[in-house]
């Protein structure tokens, strides 16, 4: 079986708008969250740059709490390329901290749950790579939007 190793790629932050809040569209007893992404940044060793607005975080609550999440953003590099970044993940833990999240309320870094499984489409030719490689991330929640470390799968 071959190693699978990780590498910092990246740490981003985005900003998001407060959610709209859809019911009737999901399953009984979810409710799904839209959120805008309004901006943001990346930096990491090889890549940094911002989040340009326009991006969705849209996020499945499930009736214990647990949230799902599917993300899609446009990325800009520093030097003006452009990466489209899409991510799910999983967020969960205790009701009473999962609560906290849904009220937006601050949780200590870790104290919950936050994955996520990242990918990237780009026509920059310095960053094809990204094209076919597959990063994974762990995240936390700021005031005003998630911040994730995201790793390269070697």
């Amino acid at each position: 079986m071959t190693d699978i190793a990780l590498t910092h790629l990246f740490t981003i932050k985005a900003e998001v708008d407060a959610p709209a809040q859809l019911v009737g569209a999901v399953p009984m007893g979810y409710t799904r969250r839209v959120m805008c992404v309004s901006g943001g940044q990346f930096e990491g060793e090889r890549l940094r740059g911002r989040v340009l607005p326009g991006g969705a975080d849209v996020v499945l609550e499930r009736p214990d709490g647990g949230l799902h999440l599917d993300v899609r953003l446009v990325l800009e590099t520093d030097a003006g390329e452009l990466v489209y970044m899409t991510y799910n993940g999983r967020r969960n833990g205790p009701p009473e901290l999962m609560q906290k999240i849904v009220n937006r309320e601050p949780i200590p870094r870790g104290a919950d749950y936050f994955r996520v499984l990242v990918q990237f489409e780009t026509a920059a030719p310095r960053l094809r790579w990204l094209n076919d490689r597959i990063a994974i991330g762990t995240g936390t929640r700021e005031p005003n939007g998630p911040v994730y470390d995201v790793f390269e799968v070697l």
